[in-house]
């Protein structure tokens, strides 16, 4: 098992000592994961990495190796400590998929200050990168409108996140990735043909040779296969793939210029060949405004990846795990611009009986009704269906079996964004889709 203990900064262990040191280390703590805003344009967030991050915890352990790369850091007692740290606390959270609005409490962890405060970076790490890629994953989607979507973002980040992000993208609604690592851990489907230097490959003295790259292509792949038309003149592509793969071809692929206007000549080109059921496939720097932009084209696939995986496209979603309560006393946070709320909250979202959500509602955790009897009346929510947001993860250091799989949470994003109202799901700049109301909401030390 490889150990993830250091995937962290070095101050959650410098605490760590500074409060065993000073008797605090045991104190009963909980804290919350949350987002105070959300990126400028957004409307909404999907709660990406949950999988992920039980695993990551699981690893949080700290072996031979790890302790002696902390000699010159920490003391000797708290090295002790650390060989034997095993998080046995609680937590709850967000199911993965889950629609996530600024304020809502993503993730509750509970234990002793000690066993809770050295988890955050790593938690942080996961549910901030994940959760900006399945949010501008989610709004590709739909801008996408049921046409299907490729992530190739492997090439414009690192390894790692590569495939984290390709299983973030799919939990969204993207169909397929490129990334193999992505489809051998996670089961993502996986999908990929040729790049303009097997194309180029085939130069030689006399000139290009398009048709022998496409033969060699079709002659391994199969007619099935999609060809990249684009090389050199798009028109005289179309007219090799069809020549040599016949109207049959499965489909072929723009990755430059004016995709609209290509793609219109493109399809004319194609069913004036016979290939009528020749399918374009588009790509290069794709972006939602771009896919939405070309939904009146005839474009059939899209192939999305530097958006998606990098800044530009996917700003971070700002999440931040905050100590919220201290032996059962509320505690918050009151720096301007950087404020928290205090105390263990409850999160429930209402929605009217169409299915259409209204407001996520925050209460005081003691609010929470006895498991298995109806949720307790809330104010301002009369006639409005209200649901439970949080589940336990978590129950004494060990992960509750039977949580969502990868292909529930992806159906379940599907459902979320179904239910938001239809301003919320637009590209313009505005307020999160819902209002969050916190309710009952304690004095904070």
């Amino acid at each position: 098992m490889t150990s993830t203990a250091l995937l962290t900064d070095q101050y959650e262990l410098t605490m760590l000592s500074a409060a065993r040191q000073a008797g605090t280390a045991s104190r009963q703590c909980v804290f919350e994961v949350f987002a105070r805003r959300l990126p400028d344009g957004r409307r909404y967030g999907i709660v990406a990495g949950t999988g992920r991050l039980l695993d990551a915890i699981e690893k949080f352990r700290f072996g031979d190796e790890e302790i002696a790369s902390l000699r010159d850091v920490l003391d000797a007692d708290t090295l002790a400590w650390l060989a034997d740290y095993r998080f046995s606390g609680d937590i709850d959270g967000y199911r993965e998929g889950e629609l996530y609005f600024p304020g809502s409490p993503i993730l509750t962890v509970r234990g002793g200050f000690a066993d809770a405060v050295i988890l955050e970076t790593l938690i942080l790490s996961v549910l901030n990168h994940d959760s900006a890629i399945a949010s501008a994953a989610a709004r590709m989607v739909n801008a996408a409108a049921g046409r299907p979507i490729i992530e190739m973002g492997g090439r414009r980040t690192h390894e790692q996140a590569a495939v984290a992000s390709a299983r973030a993208a799919y939990l969204a609604g993207v169909d397929l990735t490129s990334n193999l690592e992505a489809a051998r851990t996670y089961g993502v489907p996986s999908a990929g043909t040729a790049a303009h230097a097997f194309t180029l490959s085939f130069a030689h003295a006399d000139g290009s040779d398009e048709r022998a790259a496409f033969a060699a292509q079709v002659e391994t792949l199969g007619v099935g296969t999609t060809l990249l038309v684009d090389t050199y003149d798009i028109t005289t592509g179309v007219k090799n793939a069809i020549e040599v793969a016949g109207p049959d071809l499965g489909a072929v692929r723009i990755d430059s210029g004016d995709l609209g206007v290509l793609a219109r000549q493109v399809r004319q080109q194609l069913d004036d060949l016979g290939a009528t059921a020749t399918k374009i496939v588009v790509s290069g720097d794709l972006d939602e405004y771009a896919i939405a932009s070309l939904r009146a084209e005839p474009v059939d696939l899209y192939g999305v990846g530097t958006s998606l995986v990098t800044g530009s496209g996917s700003p971070t979603a700002g999440m931040v795990y905050k100590l919220v309560e201290v032996d059962g006393v509320p505690v918050a946070k009151r720096s301007s611009r950087k404020e928290s709320h205090g105390g263990a909250k409850r999160a429930v979202r209402a929605a009217r009986a169409t299915g259409t959500i209204v407001e996520e509602i925050l209460l005081r955790e003691d609010t929470r009704p006895e498991e298995g009897s109806a949720a307790q009346s809330i104010p301002g929510a009369d006639g409005l269906d209200v649901t439970e947001l949080q589940i336990p993860l978590i129950r004494g250091g060990d992960r509750v079996e039977g949580l969502p799989t990868l292909e529930e949470s992806r159906r379940h994003v599907a459902h979320g964004l179904v239910t938001l109202p239809w301003e919320g799901l637009g590209l313009s700049h505005g307020d999160p889709a819902i209002p969050t109301r916190y309710l009952n909401e304690p004095e904070s030390r």
